[in-house]
């Protein structure tokens, strides 16, 4: 799991001790150092590998069907039909 170092509080400082020399993040330094921030990648790549290959629910196939079905009664003919009788 994530322990937290090197993220920034609330105030934009990250978790120092007061005197330490270290001037935090900056536009060239990032808030989270390369190795949390790949967990994180790996960690978020891996659970939205997993939601991706359950199925959509019944429900939400059932609600796309309905928007398109209303978005094609609405919009008007198309230039290069024939309008209808």
């Amino acid at each position: 799991m994530i322990d937290g170092k090197g993220m920034q509080g609330p105030g934009g400082q990250g978790p120092r001790a007061s005197g330490d020399d270290d001037p935090g993040p900056g536009p060239e330094q990032p808030a989270l150092d390369r190795s949390v921030q790949g967990r994180i990648g790996s960690h978020l790549r891996a659970m939205y590998d997993e939601l991706m290959q359950q199925p959509i629910p019944d429900r939400f196939a059932d609600l796309i069907a309905e928007l398109e079905r209303n978005a094609a009664e609405a919009a008007p003919p198309s230039p290069s039909s024939p309008p209808e009788a």
